[in-house]
């Protein structure tokens, strides 16, 4: 392969990303398309194209190219947390919690895998799990503590005497002034 067709590939990955970091997904795609090589960068195009077909709402078409970036790297977290993403919005709840689960034991103190394990184990009305993952969460992370009033996961344990008991003891541990 030649300079030139390496030099132009990586440019058109970086405007990719760069058009997903936009929030610009269907130039991302565009931009995909026109990799000549993709098998070159197997893992990065697939990756990319999952991205931006998850922005899209195309859940079951990311998950499809998420699972030929995972057949090339199984252990790459933001690929396991995409994954998992669409696998909840396409109703597969289990293998979303598989998948972030998998996450977990890549990277365990990555306070915001173990947030959305806490998300997932709510909405699959596992009142103990959702709890322990919350707690580890909080612990690791308290600035995620801003995200809970506003996330839907946690309605089903909003009124929960041991999820209040949670949040208000970070409320607590707040400095104050």
């Amino acid at each position: 392969m030649s300079q030139s067709s390496r030099s132009r590939r990586e440019k058109l990955l970086g405007a990719a990303e760069g058009y997903l970091t936009l929030e610009m997904p269907q130039h991302a795609l565009r931009t995909l398309r026109e990799v000549d090589d993709p098998d070159q960068a197997l893992f990065a195009v697939n990756f990319l194209r999952g991205e931006a077909l998850r922005h899209l709402e195309r859940h079951d078409e990311a998950l499809d190219a998420f699972g030929r970036a995972f057949a090339q790297e199984p252990e790459n977290v933001g690929l396991l947390m995409g994954m998992a993403w669409c696998y909840k919005r396409s109703g597969q709840l289990p293998k979303a919690i598989a998948a972030m689960e998998q996450a977990y034991r890549i990277s365990p103190k990555e306070a915001v895998i173990l947030y959305n394990l806490s998300c997932y184990w709510s909405l699959a009305g596992n009142k103990t799990q959702a709890l322990s993952w919350l707690g580890r969460a909080l612990r690791i992370d308290q600035s995620l503590r801003r995200l809970i009033d506003g996330e839907t996961d946690f309605e089903p344990l909003r009124a929960d005497p041991d999820f209040r008991m949670i949040l208000n003891a970070v409320d607590s541990a707040k400095p104050t002034g």
